[in-house]
């Protein structure tokens, strides 16, 4: 729901706030006042595309700032601004952060309906009234529809897999051979995982095991032999503490070098147990050796990584097995096929006896509510016509429409061939009324509802649009003096004569609405004119 619309330098608006509520708020004014940029402003919002065109001459960019709030549960609302430069670039910002215009359209357009003269050519389009009567029909027509849905994507799956058994089944020559040449190769290894890390780690200790047992051996014997480290280390020790007991210091440096000769002493214990550790095995060497040697060729024809390799083999085997297997195959593949048609033809008739229940119900509704407006016997009729399964759909396998009969002696043919702009108009008027809250939008605005209508058909117009406003918020520019009566708020827009024109924006109540009303039904203020106005403003219940 909007609760507030602020614009700035839009057309010929330099300020104008705009604060609807939450039923019917209508907005008048002469012919040419700008009512127009107003429902520019909000399409702005919506996320539709700016133009430069839309900033006010002279002005450096136009602005559209707007406080929503989305359901009956929402306290928090949320803060929109629109910014569009005099250079065409334009800005949007979603409670204070930085967005996108698919952001705007996904968060703001999606409960906001513009009903206007061309917006409105969308029901000119069958799928929106498969949408329409899916909406109104509700549980039972949602439920077949999901499980049509699932058996859809079941049977689309289970024909790509058969179309997969089918070519690799087919698979001959070349790519067989490469698959079977590659699998050979690589079972003959025999590759594991983590194998030939284990080697890169190992396998340089064991070509040089001779080497580090020396290496060991040598600095052993340099630290532990007779005449090696330890023996001159203690030496110098057993000195120390001697000559200690003259000096003390001397005694310090005996304790330094005794804690050197326990870190010597355990460091040459170490080496002994690391030349224990080295096994050196020529026929394990030559084996590791040759075994690196065959996952290092592995990697050179199917790597660079061993994970290459053992994906290489996977649809290798795969190949071979499909190949080998492709009559068993093919026979499952084909029988899951088969059964997930079923089902899904079972889904689809399912689901058009749902929409055939439901359609004609929905359609005798909207029939009523086009009587109120004043469209004599009018009806509109339900057609659905089943597709050949290639041409079925995520909406449903049947091409369903419906279709306009003036008049229960006529032919129904299709909205866009038969219905007039304010025939359509109305029409969709009383399916909006028809949906209710199942509509899924909060706010619905009008534009050029009332072309062409007049004297009784305006009063039927302007109560049908009360009705609306019980469910919806709705926003109705109008001409006409019977529908603007039945808001709950009004506003006047008007425009200045000046070199560089300007449109306004106010509310009016009280006497001020009542001078509004008797000029829309005359264009002047004459006694009669205002005891007119207040009269039917007074039955509408909005004085």
């Amino acid at each position: 729901m909007i609760d507030e619309i602020r614009v700035e330098n839009l057309a010929l608006i330099r300020e104008a706030v705009l604060e609807p509520c939450a039923g019917l708020t209508v907005l008048t004014g002469e012919t040419g006042a700008g009512k127009t940029a107003l429902l520019s402003a909000t399409k702005l919002l919506c996320g539709e595309r700016a133009d430069s065109a839309m900033v006010r001459e002279g002005e450096e960019a136009a602005v559209v700032t707007g406080r929503l709030f989305f359901g009956a549960h929402d306290t928090d609302g949320c803060v929109v601004v629109r910014r569009v430069g005099s250079d065409g670039r334009s800005r949007v910002k979603i409670d204070g952060a930085i967005a996108s215009v698919r952001e705007l359209t996904g968060r703001v357009g999606a409960h906001i309906d513009l009903c206007g003269q061309h917006e409105h050519q969308r029901l000119l389009d069958p799928a929106s009234h498969i949408e329409m009567v899916d909406a109104w029909a509700g549980g039972g027509v949602t439920a077949a529809h999901e499980a049509y849905r699932k058996a859809l994507a079941d049977a689309r799956a289970a024909q790509r897999e058969l179309d997969r058994v089918e070519k690799a089944s087919r698979t001959q020559g070349a790519r067989l051979e490469d698959a079977r040449f590659a699998y050979e190769a690589i079972s003959e290894v025999d590759p594991k995982p983590g194998e030939l890390e284990e080697l890169e780690e190992t396998l340089p200790r064991a070509e040089h095991a001779e080497s580090l047992i020396a290496a060991a051996l040598d600095a052993d014997a340099s630290l532990s032999d007779e005449d090696g480290a330890l023996d001159a280390l203690n030496s110098a020790i057993a000195e120390l503490t001697r000559m200690g007991r003259v000096d003390s210091e001397l005694a310090s440096f005996a304790d330094a070098l005794a804690s050197a000769a326990i870190s010597i002493e355990d460091v040459a214990a170490d080496l002994r147990r690391y030349r224990a550790s080295i096994d050196f095995d020529e026929r394990e060497l030559a084996r590791a050796q040759e075994r690196y040697a065959a996952l290092k060729g592995l990697l050179r024809q199917f790597g660079p990584r061993m994970e290459d390799v053992f994906a290489r083999r996977d649809e290798a085997h795969e190949l071979l097995s499909l190949v080998d297997d492709a009559e068993d195959r093919l026979r499952r593949a084909t029988e899951a096929r088969d059964e997930a048609e079923r089902v899904l033809s079972d889904a689809a008739r399912a689901l058009a006896r749902a929409r055939d229940v439901a359609a004609p119900r929905f359609c005798r509704e909207v029939a009523a509510q086009m009587t109120r407006l004043e469209m004599g016997r009018a009806e509109l009729v339900w057609e659905s016509r089943e597709l050949p399964r290639a041409q079925w759909t995520e909406a449903g396998s049947c091409a369903c429409e419906l279709l306009y009969r003036a008049s229960a002696g006529m032919t129904a043919r299709p909205l866009r061939r038969i219905a007039s702009g304010g025939e359509l108009s109305r029409v969709m008027l009383a399916c909006k009324v028809v949906l209710g809250e199942a509509d899924g939008v909060d706010t619905l605005i009008f534009d050029e509802v009332d072309a062409g209508v007049g004297g009784s058909t305006a009063r039927s117009l302007g109560q049908v649009l009360a009705d609306l406003a019980r469910t919806h918020q709705v926003i109705v520019v109008t001409h006409l003096a019977q529908v603007a009566v039945m808001g709950a708020r009004h506003y006047v827009v008007s425009k200045s004569d000046d070199d560089l024109p300007e449109t306004t924006l106010a509310p009016v109540a009280g006497e001020d609405r009542v001078r509004e009303i008797a000029r829309m039904l005359s264009g002047d203020a004459s006694r009669a004119s205002l005891d007119h106005a207040r009269e039917m403003l007074a039955e509408a219940g909005t004085l």
